[in-house]
């Protein structure tokens, strides 16, 4: 499978510290292993947890798309 950040990602990556930034990226290229759950209400948005950060994506035609990369209580409220 292809993976593929958005900008926005990418972004709110680069703005973490060290640690956070390392066990994000390895999460993401691990994908579609991890804690995943659908999202209620979508028919192709997950989201993976890491700690307490959630990375939203979406896969299709064998490519996930990362759509952002954000703290537990700004994920949901973006959707």
């Amino acid at each position: 499978m292809e993976i593929r950040l958005s900008k926005d990602a990418k972004k709110h990556i680069e703005a973490l510290d060290r640690i956070a930034k390392r066990r994000i990226k390895d999460a993401i290229y691990e994908l579609p292993a991890g804690d995943i759950k659908r999202l209620t209400g979508f028919k192709r948005d997950y989201r993976l947890r890491v700690g307490d950060y959630r990375v939203l994506f979406s896969i299709e035609n064998d490519v996930i798309t990362v759509k952002d990369v954000l703290p537990r209580g700004e994920a949901y409220k973006r959707l």
